[in-house]
């Protein structure tokens, strides 16, 4: 047995109603996500999404018996696996081989979306091919990776989208059993938690990932923004991304404060210190 396989094994049993995310960190701060709700992990563009909804779905695939449903909408499947087996070093082909990881590209469930940008494919038939897969492979954990592409981008109409989206949630609320995870890109620069602004209301939870330069440091940041029915308060941690490990929290964004402002004054130090040791000339 590994050291992550003793982990899971040692701490988690006492987390009945919880989902794992895979992020040891998270799991040991809240014990994961509440089963049979609905998640939101946004974030401007290579910030992690992906790496994180993939963590979520191989942890529940190994160590829980729990099989995954990714659900890709804007790039194709093999893509996704190629980039998480060349930049991570994990092959899926033996968990999707097992049926315990199914990959799905939905897009091309709808071809009419794909030929004309006006026409959107209705939620309840979205979601009716997803409660097929649900039922035929036993799915147990969900990622819509992201979620943008199913709605109408040319639409204007907030109400509409708004709309849309709480017929998709509801349709989704009715796996009860299946926890779901999605994706929103929140466009460069704009101070958004989601991509329309509306998501984040539908979903239990919402953890956006961003980056925080301090003093000419840079650092990857997980802010917990919003876990309904969870003891956790909302807060910035900071975190890197490790080939084979994945995402790996380190703690309290504060700490990384700390950790520079020591930096910055040893080397103060160093420099006066040396200042005074150089004869003037």
């Amino acid at each position: 047995m590994t050291y992550q396989e003793q982990y899971y094994e040692d701490y988690y049993p006492a987390y009945d109603n919880r989902t794992p995310t895979g992020v040891e960190y998270l799991d040991r701060l809240f014990g994961g996500f509440r089963k049979g709700e609905i998640y939101l992990i946004a974030g401007e563009a290579g910030q992690g999404k992906t790496i994180f909804s993939i963590q979520f779905l191989k942890t529940g695939a190994e160590y829980y018996d729990e099989p995954g449903l990714y659900i890709t909408i804007d790039e194709p499947s093999e893509d996704v696996k190629r980039g998480v087996r060349e930049s991570l070093g994990w092959d899926l082909d033996t968990l999707e081989n097992n049926q315990k990881l199914i990959f799905l590209d939905l897009r091309t469930h709808f071809k009419t979306y794909a030929k004309e940008e006006k026409i959107s494919a209705d939620p309840k038939d979205i979601s009716k091919i997803i409660i097929e897969y649900v039922k035929k492979f036993g799915i147990r954990r969900l990622v819509i990776d992201p979620i943008a592409p199913l709605i109408i981008t040319s639409h204007t109409d907030i109400l509409w989208v708004r709309e849309y989206m709480r017929e998709l949630v509801f349709q989704l609320r009715k796996l009860k059993d299946v926890t779901t995870v999605m994706t929103s890109e929140i466009p460069t620069g704009e101070n958004k938690i989601s991509r329309f602004g509306v998501e984040e209301y539908l979903a239990s939870g919402v953890i956006k990932l961003e980056l925080f330069e301090y003093k000419g440091f840079v650092t990857r940041v997980m802010f917990i923004r919003k876990m309904r029915w969870i003891e956790v308060r909302p807060q910035k941690l900071y975190f890197d991304i490790y080939r084979y490990h994945g995402m790996y929290v380190y703690g309290p964004l504060t700490d990384f404060v700390r950790s520079v402002d020591q930096w910055w004054h040893v080397q103060k130090s160093y420099y006066t210190q040396y200042s005074q040791q150089t004869p003037q000339t």
